[in-house]
């Protein structure tokens, strides 16, 4: 489907139906919309462009009597033509073929309807896995950037492995979580992202297998299957990652990585047992499967401290921990770090250097200020009690519109509740109808292709208002579904 983001002003004196034309005009003649590519239906136009029906055929008649656009029976309104074939014999340049062609795949389609939606005024976020605004510490961030504004000699690039400063902070503050590192094996990245980007570039290979959890916030991106990595799936149960999972998906794949989110897995938020953590890395250790440790989580937990990391009891440099400050902060500081043996760690920071050539300076500045003065750590106790207000207000909220229709576990930490409906449905459905009413989920199958029973509900992002509103009508919706099933 063709991306259309405008909308003609109707404050101006040419008439709408001429300005629809010109803009179609525009993306056809730029190479923008390809030939071939196939129009939104009239409905779909008058409710983008905001007009009447009548006003959209108007535009799409004059188009068709220049040779731009053609109805085809079963298929819709084609691009045929364009401005550049009118007046010249050489073809533009087709983009798609490019895009196509990239390394990188592109976000499943619900993910990007997700990205852009999430930006539309008057949505309601339930799945949304960040801050909300009301959260973000203001007089703190004053106080903070003033602060690092007096001290900072200039903003230049920092060495490879990003700022010593930030580095030995982290190096300092790890030791909390019995994770003894010196900085020189810390590498500053913009977000756990990035460091899961380096990896997959730049210390493994074409064909390995990704161990994951299921379901996982890994399947919803097409991280390391863009290098040709493939993704296989391990159960999990209350506690965990099942244990005999790993040696069996190890015995039929050669597995060669384990990606893993112990501490409020991402969407479930499930905590890993002690008992298991102790398993998980004793079979890793044997089988010689390295791990990757995503902990970005961690201190937001809300009723008692979660077991120390995996990292913490790694004796043989078999885990590789990714920590940042993008949910516990905000997400626009783009600051995380990553923990490894240290000739990983010069490699990975070399490849960073050719990628964007280093953190922002004054991000990873602010972050070491933050934790050196102390004032992170009062920021966390008062994040914590506000989290769990919204964590109880959203449970009971969903006790009110969901009790009969779905089941769900009360989180100890994290943004999310891993909610399951009590019948299967079409969740690609569920998420149309939603946005459709201004309710923005996060379905549980771009988590799992094979899911079609859960949703992950976050207490982190709207408003209670939002949530109360939201949740009515979201139940209102499954119950409408379930009905005609």
């Amino acid at each position: 489907m063709l991306n259309v983001n405008w909308k003609p002003n109707k404050m101006l004196s040419i008439p709408l139906y001429q300005q629809i034309v010109n803009y179609i005009k525009t993306m056809i003649s730029t190479g923008e919309w390809d030939v071939g590519s196939k129009l939104p239906t009239q409905r779909e136009l008058a409710k983008i462009f905001e007009v009447n029906r009548s006003t959209v055929v108007e535009a799409l008649d004059e188009l068709k009597a220049e040779g731009l656009i053609e109805g085809k029976s079963g298929v819709g309104t084609i691009i045929v033509n364009n401005t550049w074939s009118l007046i010249t014999s050489i073809s533009p340049l087709k983009w798609q073929n490019y895009i196509q062609s990239g390394i990188q795949k592109p976000n499943l389609p619900t993910i990007q309807k997700i990205n852009q939606l999430e930006f539309k005024d008057g949505m309601i976020r339930l799945g949304t896995g960040e801050l909300s605004r009301d959260l973000y510490p203001h007089d703190m961030m004053k106080v903070i950037l003033n602060k690092v504004s007096e001290n900072v000699k200039d903003l230049g690039y920092e060495e490879p492995k990003g700022s010593l400063h930030l580095r030995e902070t982290i190096s300092k503050y790890l030791k909390k979580h019995n994770i003894n590192v010196s900085p020189s094996k810390i590498l500053i990245v913009s977000g756990s992202l990035q460091a899961l980007q380096l990896i997959s570039m730049g210390i493994l290979k074409s064909g390995s297998t990704i161990l994951v959890e299921k379901p996982s916030y890994l399947s919803s991106l097409n991280l390391f299957q863009s290098y040709g990595m493939n993704l296989n799936s391990v159960s999990m149960d209350n506690f965990g990652i099942k244990p005999n999972q790993i040696i069996k998906n190890k015995k039929n794949d050669n597995s060669t990585l384990l990606y893993t989110i112990p501490t409020f897995q991402n969407p479930t938020g499930i905590v890993m047992t002690e008992e298991r953590r102790n398993e998980i890395l004793e079979i890793c250790s044997k089988e010689r499967i390295p791990i990757i440790e995503d902990d970005a989580y961690r201190e937001l937990w809300l009723d008692k401290k979660p077991p120390l990391p995996l990292k913490s009891k790694d004796k043989n440099g078999n885990v590789m921990y990714l920590g940042t400050a993008s949910k516990s902060i905000a997400a626009g500081l783009r600051v995380g770090w990553l923990v490894g043996p240290e000739n990983v760690i010069e490699h990975l920071s070399d490849l960073k250097m050719q990628m964007d050539y280093g953190t922002s300076s004054l991000s990873q500045e602010v972050l070491a200020e933050l934790i050196d003065s102390g004032l992170y750590d009062e920021y966390l106790l008062q994040l914590r009690n506000q989290l769990k207000i919204r964590r109880d207000a959203t449970l009971n909220i969903l006790k009110r519109y969901f009790d009969g229709i779905a089941t769900w576990s009360k989180p100890h930490g994290g943004f999310y509740i891993w909610l399951k409906l009590k019948k299967s449905l079409s969740l690609n459905k569920l998420f149309e109808l939603s946005y459709e009413k201004g309710i923005l989920i996060n379905p549980g199958n771009i988590y799992d292709f094979s899911n079609s029973q859960n949703l992950r509900v976050s207490y982190s992002y709207a408003s209670l208002e939002e949530l109360e509103k939201g949740l009515r009508i979201l139940s209102e919706l499954v119950k409408k579904s379930y009905s005609i099933i």
